[in-house]
């Protein structure tokens, strides 16, 4: 197992690919921590993997909060081995359309709380003294901007650059940072872009989501089962020599 004995928690893990990731890594040996707002989303997915998972409520907008947790998680397990940073949240407006509650919303989910996330736990994983993995999730939206997605683009971009920023910062006490790049991955949120596309292209319910997955050159959607081989990889040792990286997951969209 790649990841036994292990602490990992990851932010905005109670769907999706934070689940999926909760999931492989309890598969891999881990103690798991899912940590989101939604306390009893999270308290059902935790259940649903085993005695190996745990919930805690968390909004990573609230600094004390993060600082609450990320000690409370230290003290009851012993540290905390790997973050995940996956909790976020989409929003769409062109640029003479977006708003000030917009933009704090998604950069105060999308790179405040990851930002102060990593600060919580990086001096909780350098006070026990044993390193640790960082996995910050961006995506494809931060390798260039969408004309109707300018506020998410910026805050996933924000991402990557904050990744390699860490990486440099932490490498010196055994941290290694890295992020994730996914690109479309279906599930219940794609209901929401979906109908935003809608209201801003005039198009039809479904109409996009469609054309979207036909973009793909792999011809579908990801899910969390084609992301999470990654994330195990980047929590595990195998990645020991590899430092603020952002890998791409998509199906192709974007080559570099």
């Amino acid at each position: 197992m790649k990841l036994q004995n292990k602490i990992a928690l990851i932010t905005g893990g109670a769907r999706g690919i934070g689940l999926g990731f909760a999931q492989a890594f309890v598969k891999e040996g881990a103690t798991v921590v899912i940590a989101d707002i939604d306390i009893q989303r999270a308290t059902d997915a935790a259940s649903s993997i085993g005695p190996a998972a745990f919930a805690i409520a968390l909004d990573v907008t609230d600094l004390s909060a993060i600082e609450d947790v990320v000690q409370k998680i230290d003290q009851d397990f012993g540290g905390i081995d790997i973050l995940v940073n996956n909790a976020a949240i989409f929003d769409m407006a062109p640029i003479n359309a977006i708003t000030e509650a917009s933009y704090e919303r998604v950069f105060g989910i999308n790179l405040k709380g990851p930002l102060f996330m990593m600060k919580a736990v990086s001096n909780v994983m350098i006070a026990r003294g044993r390193g640790g993995k960082i996995i910050n999730m961006a995506s494809q939206a931060g390798r260039r901007g969408e004309a109707l997605v300018a506020l998410y683009c910026a805050s996933k971009a924000a991402i990557i650059s904050a990744t390699q920023s860490a990486a440099l910062a932490l490498v010196k006490h055994g941290i290694k940072v890295n992020a994730i790049a996914p690109g479309v991955v279906d599930g219940e949120h794609w209901d929401v872009v979906d109908a935003e596309f809608a209201k801003w292209e005039g198009l039809k319910p479904g109409e996009k989501k469609a054309a979207v997955a036909k973009s793909v050159p792999i011809g579908r959607f990801a899910t969390p089962n084609d992301i999470k081989g990654l994330a195990v990889f980047l929590a595990s040792a195998d990645s020991d020599y590899i430092l603020a990286q952002t890998y791409n997951v998509d199906g192709g969209n974007w080559m570099n």
